[in-house]
């Protein structure tokens, strides 16, 4: 191995060792938490970026099988949902959804529509509206490959102890308000649109 691959080993083994990443405690005090307590905390931090790697991966997997964007992914995805749960969709609600404008939702249903991937038809009881409804066969596709594959995180969940799964809520729920964009000047500036 050159000494170059070395370093890119080292680096990344240390992507999520809080000394290695704030080693002057300028982001998180650590003056009260032991080396034993720093060090454990790494490992969850590191076993939560493999969980991201692992879910890009499988999200760009999917994409690339089914020929479509993330947020073409995500609206099928709310599409499945909906049908299982005899739910009518309008594009005003993949456009809630996805947090999109409705001319990026237009052009998405387009995209779709045009792939054989949905079908818009006339709105069971309000006739200024359409209802988007994904086709059976792409419906099939989806669950089989992708819907399969994401289905396997419910074994891991059910392995656990009830007790252990209220930790684990209790902590994600917590590391996603801790990381929610809230009120930080620096998120106000103009975000891309999502289509």
């Amino acid at each position: 191995m050159s000494k170059r691959d070395e370093d890119v080993t080292v680096v990344s083994s240390r992507l999520y060792d809080v000394e290695k990443n704030d080693p002057d405690s300028l982001l998180v005090d650590r003056s009260q938490l032991s080396s034993e307590d720093i060090q454990g905390v790494t490992m969850v931090m590191a076993a939560l970026g493999r969980l991201r790697d692992a879910e890009q991966l499988l999200s760009e997997a999917s994409q690339r099988y089914m020929k479509l964007g993330r947020s073409d992914m995500r609206a099928l995805h709310f599409l499945i949902v909906a049908q299982h749960t005899n739910a009518v969709v309008t594009p005003s609600a993949i456009a809630t959804h996805l947090g999109i404008s409705s001319a990026s939702t237009t052009k998405l249903l387009d995209r779709l529509q045009e792939a054989g991937h949905i079908v818009r038809s006339p709105h069971p009881s309000d006739r200024r509206a359409l209802a988007i409804t994904i086709t059976d066969e792409t419906r099939e596709a989806a669950m089989q490959t992708v819907g399969r594959l994401q289905a396997k995180r419910f074994h891991a969940a059910a392995r656990l102890t009830p007790e252990e799964r209220a930790v684990v809520v209790r902590f994600l729920d917590d590391m996603t308000d801790q990381i929610a964009v809230k009120n930080e000047a620096w998120t106000k500036e103009s975000r891309p649109d999502h289509s």
